[in-house]
């Protein structure tokens, strides 16, 4: 049987504890970030690694909590953005504490809600990514979406993954990169879906109007709550949960490359193209996100039922996704601390390979 759901559910906590923070106001709301980066870092420091396995055969009717934690919380993201919209322009906080509220809310939708999204999109329903689209368009992110499925999965690791963070690259150059390649990528490749049903790019059939009006709904309620304030204070916290999520992005697959086998063609995705990380509390946080690895090598299985992977089968991170994020912000530590490793990945995994400028440089051909 899986994990209790129980724990995965101490991803909810976030929302009393911003409401507290914006109600109080003041120094509280760095309790949000003492929260996410502090106590969660220092249990996953004191507690053991998490290991368990649960069988990945388990049929969905035995994981119906686990899933209702991704169900509510789209509703409850819904309140607590434009609540604390609301909130910083209508109630008695000062400028720098409404912007505060939206920082910290910010953190809420950018490592609960995109990594819920991120988990609904991946299911074969037909509600659930939908739902999934509602948090992401919340954060005017839908396209990652078409992008996250149609091209990263099918491309990580390779020079046509915007999303693959190349060996020495710093997340702010990374970051400004992405922005606009994802948009790209996303595009093209719904385009490509449309041309195999004898449509335009442009058909109103493409999803990536249906997201942008969504986007446009959120904002056009922002500014119904608050004007041009709200309009700017909504963006805060897209800001914070767009760095958050492509922080995440950066940190997940950080200079590993998969082989290229020659004429553009690629060895099939395995565990060792992602980083893993098996800390306890920080995975029962992000719903196990940080089992990466297994994800990548079985996209279609529930969070509840991914599987802990060891060092022989793919690389460990050093700490938590919270700490990790941190160190990003800092790319000569984040270097320090990660180079040697993909160094040790390159030894273990392709001790064959000798001369790694072409997979450094992502000018590998772009695989087909």
């Amino acid at each position: 049987m899986p994990a209790p759901a129980l724990q995965f559910w101490l991803s909810l906590s976030l929302f009393p504890l911003i409401a507290l923070a914006g109600w109080l106001g003041g120094w509280w709301l760095a309790a949000v970030t003492l929260y996410t980066l502090g106590l969660i870092t220092v249990l996953d420091s004191v507690l053991e690694m998490d290991t368990t396995n649960a069988d990945p055969t388990v049929h969905e009717r035995h994981l119906f909590w686990h899933k209702m934690v991704t169900w509510v919380w789209p509703p409850m993201q819904f309140v607590l953005v434009f609540g604390a919209l609301w909130w910083g322009v209508h109630g008695t906080l000062s400028t720098a504490e409404s912007i505060g509220l939206m920082v910290v809310t910010g953190i809420a939708t950018g490592a609960i809600g995109i990594n819920f999204a991120h988990e609904l999109i991946h299911q074969r329903t037909r509600w659930e990514p939908r739902m999934g689209e509602f948090l992401l368009t919340m954060v005017l992110y839908g396209h990652f979406r078409s992008e996250h499925i149609l091209i990263h999965h099918r491309y990580v690791a390779t020079p046509r993954d915007p999303v693959t963070a190349r060996y020495n690259e710093g997340f702010h150059r990374f970051f400004s990169r992405v922005l606009y390649q994802q948009v790209i990528s996303a595009w093209r490749a719904e385009g490509a879906m449309l041309a195999r049903r004898g449509l335009p790019a442009h058909h109103l059939r493409n999803p990536m109007y249906r997201y942008a009006a969504a986007s446009l709904a959120f904002l056009l309620l922002a500014f119904a709550i608050g004007g041009w304030v709200g309009i700017g204070l909504f963006c805060v916290q897209v800001i914070v949960a767009i760095i958050h999520l492509e922080a995440t992005n950066y940190i997940e697959h950080y200079g590993l490359t998969r082989r290229h086998l020659g004429q553009g063609k690629y060895e099939h995705v395995k565990p060792h193209h992602s980083w893993n990380s098996n800390h306890r509390v920080s995975n029962w946080f992000l719903i196990n996100l940080q089992r990466h690895s297994d994800h990548h090598y079985k996209p279609n299985r529930r969070f509840p039922l991914l599987q802990a992977r060891d060092e022989s089968e793919a690389p460990q991170l050093p700490f938590g996704y919270p700490v990790m994020t941190v160190l990003a912000t800092c790319p000569p530590l984040f270097r320090r601390v990660m180079n040697p490793r993909v160094r040790a990945w390159r030894r273990q995994f392709y001790p064959d390979i000798q001369d790694w400028s072409a997979y450094k440089a992502a000018s590998n051909p772009v695989a087909t």
